[in-house]
């Protein structure tokens, strides 16, 4: 009995460290024809965003909270994992009209 109480709690211990532990996304940005696409993203603290300038011409990304400013060199990618839980908005420096918000859960 106790040989098989013991089985149990080990595939249990096995069960809870193979699925509790969630792996980090990689959540992609488009930046083209002025915009961020898509606009408004989720994720998680661990998580990184990547942003892909597509367009022909620099841009930013710079969080209204001064959390970070990356230049986004035209046809270039730049990313940043994400360190704390809250919402956060964002902007291009060199074209305000350009905006995204993530929300880090």
């Amino acid at each position: 009995m106790q040989r098989k109480l013991g089985l149990v709690i080990a595939a249990a211990v096995f069960f809870v460290a193979a699925t509790g532990a969630a792996s980090a996304a990689t959540i992609k940005v488009s930046v083209q024809g002025f915009k961020f696409s898509p606009a408004a993203v989720t994720a998680h603290v661990g998580d990184t965003i990547e942003w892909t300038n597509n367009d022909p011409m620099a841009h930013t990304s710079t969080a209204k909270s001064g959390d970070w400013d990356l230049p986004l060199p035209a046809g270039k990618s730049a990313s940043l994992k994400l360190q704390k839980k809250g919402t956060f908005d964002y902007y291009c420096k060199i074209h305000p009209s350009m905006t995204g918000k993530i929300t880090v859960e």
